[in-house]
């Protein structure tokens, strides 16, 4: 029976969530986050849940922190039966008022962040046949406005995920990407963009939401179990998807419309 998991961005939101699924079914846990704090409550957590494991402070963006979390989970683990890339940071402004520098923060933790994730894995996963869960965004499958750096890592993130889920097969490790769309969480402690105003807007976004990170672990969970490869939590996110592979055209002409709407009350605040 498959049991032990690492989690990168477990200090909080839907990291510490999973973590927390997981856990109750026994599971051991890697947490990994730079947040070292969050992390120490997870593992608290973790353990009332009916999990155990260990924490260690992580920075996506260094590979040899990576490995030596992979090390950590063959030493004290005995190896490892899931990886869940979770670890993201937010970020929004039209392109025009995006730098390169939000580009390269951006793309250098929610897709090369993934991208070292799977790489200082794949070895102990393939001697496990174990699983690769990354978390991804419906950014990655709507391409909303004043995005396009969230947008394109996390498409990058789908993109990934496929290729891997083809190359993978013959070696008998399962992947799975999740694109949930917005739900309430701390995402907006990371933001970074050119404008607060952005920022608001994407705050209304979250805390509108009728769905949890706890709903989401949960929606994980079961969908993983079902063997699912493209898991998408919420259901409105199910049926913009379903409409765009139909007839792009009329999701198009929505996102150009809400960038107009954007940039009217950007012009007016």
């Amino acid at each position: 029976m498959q049991k032990r998991m690492m989690i990168t961005g477990a200090g909080s939101g839907l990291g510490r969530e999973i973590a927390l699924r997981w856990a109750r079914e026994g599971w051991q846990l890697a947490l990994a986050d730079v947040n070292e704090q969050g992390l120490a409550e997870t593992l608290k957590l973790v353990r009332t849940a009916g999990g155990d494991g260990f924490t260690m402070r992580c920075d996506v963006r260094d590979y040899s922190q990576l490995t030596a979390v992979a090390q950590a989970c063959e030493e004290r683990l005995g190896g490892l039966d899931v990886l869940v890339n979770n670890a993201g940071v937010a970020a929004g402004g039209f392109f025009d008022d995006l730098s390169l520098e939000d580009w390269d923060w951006q793309l250098s933790i929610n897709l090369m962040g993934v991208i070292k994730g799977c790489k200082a894995f794949l070895p102990l996963l393939l001697k496990s046949q174990g699983k690769i869960i990354n978390i991804a965004s419906m950014a990655a499958l709507m391409q909303g406005p004043a995005m396009s750096n969230y947008n394109v890592a996390k498409a990058g993130v789908v993109a990934l995920s496929e290729s891997l889920l083809a190359e993978l097969k013959s070696e008998k490790v399962d992947v799975h990407v999740v694109c949930p769309s917005f739900f309430q969480t701390n995402l907006l402690d990371s933001f970074r963009g050119p404008t607060p105003a952005m920022k608001q807007q994407v705050g209304k976004l979250l805390e509108g939401s009728p769905i949890t990170a706890v709903d989401i672990a949960d929606y994980i969970y079961q969908e993983v179990d079902k063997g699912a490869f493209m898991i998408l939590p919420h259901e409105e996110g199910r049926m913009a998807w379903k409409i765009k592979q139909q007839n792009p055209e009329v999701i198009y002409d929505q996102m150009a419309q809400m960038a107009g709407r954007m940039r009217s009350k950007l012009s007016a605040s």
